[in-house]
């Protein structure tokens, strides 16, 4: 990820500072690379607008036009995660205590994970949404609103409903 003054000069001094000192992304437990934090809780990226909503430094650099490249795919998809196998990508949503306002917001306002993650348009493309949407209509009509399957080490929470 470049990180330059362009973007710098929209960060709040703690964004800086756990930039500075953790590096521009950091590796997880599992060795993905992820944004450093500012005191292990929000991403050292975020911003909060006039409301208090926050937002990516990153990316009102870019919406603003000081420049000319998006945030990586994987922020713009945040909570969504994906592995990438030999055969096939697996897309799961990252169940993280840290995004729980905007769950239950999503749930006051019958929002499903998937329809707030357009982003999967930038990585997949819009006939992979659409399909991805018939699929979960279709799920709700059998299945209900929500399946969690475990098996011994992994959790598979379905991206469609929380």
């Amino acid at each position: 990820m470049r990180f330059t003054l362009k973007i710098k000069s929209y960060l709040p001094i703690e964004g800086i500072q756990a930039i500075e000192e953790q590096g521009t992304y950091t590796l997880d437990f599992e060795g993905d690379l992820v944004t450093p934090l500012v005191n292990n809780a929000e991403c050292a990226y975020v911003i909060f607008d006039e409301k208090g909503y926050t937002k990516c430094a990153i990316e009102k650099a870019y919406e603003d036009g000081v420049i000319d490249w998006q945030k990586p795919i994987s922020c713009h998809l945040y909570p969504i995660r994906i592995t990438e196998y030999s055969n096939f990508s697996a897309i799961n949503y990252h169940e993280w205590d840290i995004c729980s306002d905007a769950c239950t917001l999503g749930k006051e306002l019958g929002v499903k994970v998937y329809q707030f993650l357009k982003p999967l348009i930038r990585k997949y493309g819009e006939e992979f949404y659409q399909t991805l949407s018939e699929a979960a209509e279709e799920w709700e009509k059998e299945f209900g609103k929500r399946i969690k399957i475990q098996f011994p080490e992994v959790v598979f929470i379905s991206i469609f409903f929380i």
